[in-house]
């Protein structure tokens, strides 16, 4: 069993690695670019002032204390006035011993700025370099657009809380562990993928799903 967990491991990191050239390889395309200085959108009735400008859905979240994982966005559809203007924020709350999975941005840059406790993050690049770096509050990390990264709290006591700050207003995540294992691909696909068997595939999409 150890030696088939092992296989099932080194199988999941070349995964990974394939998708980090695959997805930074792509042609991506950005935002584009806008002739006026802001978009109105087509349905919108009320007089333009400071409110269209304003987002409050973050207000009194960091008196929240989730209990998983939490991330809460301000992209183009939460937020319209984003629109034609390559930005975007989301707030991730990490309680204690808790991780944001193995993932992708297709379409932007993030910038993550942590604002309390500490975590562990990394990313890899184009030639299957694994970059980490131990964050304290304060701190900032750059994650390019396209590469495979993750971020954790490997605290078992102490939360952390980031903000993440996008190049573009639809800054769109591709999680690797759902994206392989949630989306109908044949379980003896799957196991000859991994060099495993059946049984251990419905084990990791039943943790997944629960």
């Amino acid at each position: 069993m150890a030696a088939a967990a092992m296989r099932l491991v080194q199988s999941l990191i070349i995964l990974v690695l394939d998708l980090a050239m695959a997805t930074s390889k792509r042609a991506l395309a950005s935002d584009p670019d806008i002739i006026s200085d802001f978009i109105v959108p087509p349905n919108f009735n009320s007089t333009i002032d400071g409110s269209f400008f304003t987002f409050t859905g973050f207000r009194g979240i960091f008196d929240q204390a989730p209990k998983t994982f939490t991330g809460s966005k301000a992209s183009l559809v939460e937020f319209p006035a984003l629109n034609g203007q390559s930005v975007s924020y989301a707030v991730l709350q990490f309680p204690p011993n808790t991780l944001f999975p193995p993932h992708t941005r297709p379409d932007a840059t993030g910038l993550l700025f942590l604002v309390d406790g500490y975590l562990e993050v990394g990313l890899i690049d184009t030639k299957n370099n694994l970059y980490t770096q131990k964050l304290q509050t304060g701190d900032l990390f750059i994650f390019p657009e396209g590469l495979v990264h993750y971020q954790y709290n490997s605290n078992p006591q102490l939360p952390a809380t980031a903000i993440a700050a996008f190049g573009s207003a639809s800054a769109r995540a591709v999680t690797v562990p759902p994206a392989v294992f949630t989306t109908g691909i044949d379980n003896a696909i799957l196991a000859k993928s991994f060099n495993t068997d059946v049984g251990t595939i419905e084990k990791i999409k039943a943790g997944l799903t629960h």
